[in-house]
């Protein structure tokens, strides 16, 4: 029914597939690797070409540091074709980084738990497949560890992030509230992203002396996360975050315990996820407003906004049955208008929403895939269906593109497909849902 979309999505991934083992998300506007896209990449390649899903983890888990973390964006070649490249980040500072990769000093939702049981499960030679898990899981166990050793400050199982970049919802109008208490340089640098696609669709330049500011507080103290702790003017409990650790614990229990000989890791994971859930429930969720938010760990307090990390928590299996339907009635109530394609990155009935720009407002592949698959496991069938069949039309009118505007009267003549085109991780989160 979908051939000829499934057809360009596995063409998509190999044209962008490189020969250092790792697959840009797309040509020209990110030309790196990038943690959670190289996660959602592999489920897609591992409907069609198993050896480079497995290559794919392979290569991101090679540039761990020794201390179990797990950068954000390896930089496999030198190019300045990006900003800020490697010679910004300076990973080398740290010094338990990488002594083979240059990367940045900050991470991105663990996803990779939970992308090697999605392999696990689309694999039709299991076998094969248990053999190649149990030769990375511990790198996968390790960055686990990393976060709640050194990213849960009141050991209470709830991990921060220190830059916005961290979160993967770089410009959410979330952050607004924080950067209006920060007092930024304004930085001279030549941006790359605004070269390769329109600068109404990307954060803006004082929203990137705020990121670069943060980069730097990192660097003065060599990216010691007790000092960054200290000392970041961002810090942030994040539900997406939380909640991507959340479920990548929980498919660590279940493929340590398809290994076997691994009783010490499967009771620490337990104990920490019992932590994690017991804290995210009791903390982060807004009985008001209906649904989980964001926590603003610097200046403690809630930031009580609405956003598509807001229903992660479903992919997570976090919420009980009747919270679950308090969601879901949040999300069908703010989100859920016929003239809208499910789900609107942020609230479209906020002020702040825009449905064209990056993060604050549109319909992003990623998190529509989670919510698809989350919506699916409360047994929201026909809800769960809608989100399939509306991320499906935006890519077959548009193209694969990064994110796309949520309403459905601006996707005429022009494209309503916005920043990059061939986009790795649309391509291969679809033809993953094309396959359930």
């Amino acid at each position: 029914m979908h051939e000829n979309l499934i057809k360009k999505a596995k063409q998509i991934l190999t044209e962008n597939y490189q020969p250092g083992g790792f697959t840009l998300p797309c040509k020209n506007l990110y030309p790196f690797q990038w943690l959670w896209d190289s996660g959602f990449i592999a489920i897609g390649f591992a409907h069609f070409d198993m050896p480079k899903a497995k290559q794919e983890i392979s290569t991101l888990l090679d540039a761990q540091w020794e201390n179990g973390f797990i950068p954000h964006i390896i930089f496999h070649t030198d190019t300045d074709t990006y900003f800020p490249g490697a010679d910004f980040h300076r990973s080398d500072l740290h010094p338990l980084s990488s002594k083979k990769y240059k990367s940045t000093g900050m991470t991105q939702p663990p996803v990779t738990g939970f992308v090697l049981e999605e392999m696990y499960n689309i694999s039709p030679d299991k076998e094969d497949l248990l053999t190649f898990i149990e030769s990375e899981i511990d790198k996968v166990y390790a960055n686990h560890r990393y976060f709640y050793q050194h990213r849960d400050i009141n050991n209470e199982g709830l991990v921060y992030i220190y830059h916005n970049w961290e979160s993967g919802t770089d410009n959410s109008p979330i952050w607004d509230d924080i950067w209006a208490t920060v007092d930024s340089p304004r930085y001279d640098f030549q941006r790359r992203d605004t070269s390769h696609v329109d600068a109404s669709q990307r954060p803006s330049k004082r929203e990137y002396d705020h990121y670069l500011h943060i980069i730097e507080i990192a660097k003065q103290h060599n990216y010691s996360d007790e000092k960054i702790a200290e000392l970041s003017p961002f810090l942030v409990q994040d539900p997406l975050f939380n909640a991507m650790l959340i479920k990548s614990n929980e498919s660590l229990i279940k493929l340590y315990k398809r290994i076997g000989n691994n009783e010490d890791k499967v009771r620490q994971l337990e104990q920490w996820q019992q932590l994690s859930i017991s804290s995210f429930n009791s903390k982060l969720y807004d009985e008001e407003l209906g649904c989980y938010i964001h926590y603003d760990l610097r200046n403690n307090k809630p930031l009580r906004y609405i956003s598509s990390s807001s229903f992660a928590p479903l992919f997570a299996n976090i919420p009980d049955k009747e919270r679950a339907a308090e969601m879901v009635n949040t999300m069908m109530t703010k989100f859920g208008n016929p003239d809208q394609y499910l789900c609107a990155s942020f609230d479209p009935t906020s002020e702040r929403y825009n449905p064209k720009q990056y993060w604050r407002g549109p319909v992003w592949i990623n998190l529509n895939w989670m919510l698809y698959k989350g919506l699916t496991q409360y047994g929201y069938k026909n809800i769960a269906e809608r989100v399939k069949q509306d991320t499906i039309a935006l890519i077959e009118i548009n193209g694969f593109y990064e994110y796309f505007d949520a309403r459905k009267e601006a996707h005429g003549e022009v494209r309503a497909g916005y920043g990059g085109n061939d986009f790795s991780w649309s391509a291969a989160l679809l033809i993953d849902m094309l396959s359930d």
